[in-house]
């Protein structure tokens, strides 16, 4: 099987609802096709750099897939057609990362700086 990291961004004045059920509707596609989901993350409401069809921030969801290109091909075709999707990016890679990503280690990272911040402001 193909190993894939996919990233998809949904519009800005969609309901944190919105954005799991489409997370939930596209896994069902996947794995309908053959495909398995490793790991699901939601980087939050993040700014764009520049406008995406009127929008200026949009929620941000990544995904590891294991499975046949049919399956992602099909998963994209459905994004391309929603309306709530606004862009959708789908990489081959040769293995899969372990652990949370790149994103969310920095967000835990600043987390932790905030808190020990925080601390020895209080001191």
């Amino acid at each position: 099987m193909a190993l894939y990291e996919h990233t998809f961004l949904v519009r800005q004045d969609a309901a944190q609802a919105q954005v799991d059920a489409l997370v939930e509707q596209y896994k069902g596609v996947l794995a309908a096709g053959g495909a398995k989901v490793e790991k699901v993350e939601q980087w939050g409401l993040k700014s764009l750099t520049f406008r995406i069809k009127k929008n200026r921030k949009a929620f941000f969801c990544f995904m590891n897939i294991n499975g046949p290109h049919s399956a992602v091909a099909e998963m994209e075709r459905q994004m391309s057609i929603s309306e709530d999707v606004i862009r959708h990016m789908t990489i081959a890679v040769e293995a899969l990362e372990e652990g949370p990503s790149a994103q969310m280690r920095r967000r835990e990272d600043r987390r932790r700086d905030d808190e020990s911040f925080g601390m020895e402001e209080s001191n």
